[in-house]
């Protein structure tokens, strides 16, 4: 099917000073493509910039300050984007942040007391892609014989998995959301015959040394000390390719301690929480771990073999 990450293409990614974001831009920047580096972490966008420009000095490599969650920032960075760019052709919409809830009461209660950890989350998480595409979108279906063109919007096997944990549910959900709104979007454009040039892809990362592990900025993977089990980002931007290669909407990742094949089993045990009508995130219930265990892993176990 090939994708659009090609010689003499552009990339527009947020999230890009570091992590995935940068990974997926030095994967682009490899492949001969011009770049549009978008971040909020102006000193290593800075950084980024000035390695990426280094790999090919003869490409455009521009880098934007913004805030992913302010839309009129937004729509500003866009019109400049697209009067430097000869064309936009992949847009990744991977800005992401986890907060952790503030508060005096301990233990699992505190993110129902902050409503502000909420906010912070999904102004960043879902507010951010949203914003994205309703300055982008206009300039990607404009063309009269338009090219193709991706959308590709980070997501998280926390948004389908849903792991319970003091500080994640604003993050779950927001991912959860993230989903959601990437399957009307999906749909959406191979619906209309003004999008369907425009292809969208989810990309679900999974054990990732990233910035939300204190992996900030552009540096060297190889200089990282690493949690043993973690992907490098560059991993997840090389699933990415892949993914978009073979024309993929969801584009799961693993990593060193979950298969696909787990990844498979601990999805659909998820889910059928809703079809058998199973105690709320059942995994992690005392009275249902044990089994969800074991059937998982013999779930998994039949999916690889």
């Amino acid at each position: 099917m090939g994708s659009v990450i090609q010689e003499n293409k552009t990339a527009l990614i947020t999230g890009a000073a570091s992590g995935v974001g940068f990974a997926i831009a030095k994967l682009c920047r490899s492949k001969g493509m011009n770049l549009a580096l978008l971040d909020i972490d102006q000193t290593n966008l800075v950084k980024a910039k000035g390695v990426l420009h280094d790999i090919n000095p003869r490409l455009l490599t521009e880098a934007y300050v913004i805030d992913v969650a302010e839309i009129e920032i937004w729509k500003a960075t866009a019109k400049q984007i697209a009067t430097l760019f000869p064309s936009i052709d992949l847009v990744v919409l991977n800005a992401g942040k986890g907060y952790k809830p503030q508060g005096q009461e301990s233990g699992r209660l505190n993110p129902w007391l902050d409503g502000d950890y909420w906010q912070k989350t999904f102004d960043t998480n879902v507010r951010g892609p949203l914003n994205g595409l309703e300055a982008l979108l206009p300039i990607l279906r404009a063309p009269e014989t338009p090219s193709p063109k991706s959308i590709v919007i980070t997501g998280s096997k926390q948004g389908i998995t849903n792991p319970p944990g003091a500080g994640n549910p604003a993050y779950n959900a927001s991912k959860a959301a993230i989903k959601n709104l990437a399957e009307h979007l999906a749909h959406d454009l191979r619906s209309d015959p003004a999008t369907t040039h425009i292809s969208a892809h989810l990309l679900i990362p999974g054990w990732t040394w990233t910035g939300l592990m204190g992996n900030v900025g552009p540096t060297n993977e190889g200089e990282i000390q690493k949690p043993a089990g973690a992907w490098y980002p560059s991993q997840v931007a090389e699933e990415l390719l892949k993914g978009l290669e073979s024309g993929s909407f969801y584009i799961i990742c693993p990593d060193g301690e979950t298969t696909p094949a787990l990844d498979q089993a601990r999805m659909k045990w998820a889910s059928d929480d809703v079809i058998e009508g199973r105690a709320a995130l059942s995994r992690w219930d005392e009275k249902w771990k044990g089994r969800a265990e074991e059937a998982i892993q013999a779930d998994a176990k039949a999916r690889s073999s």
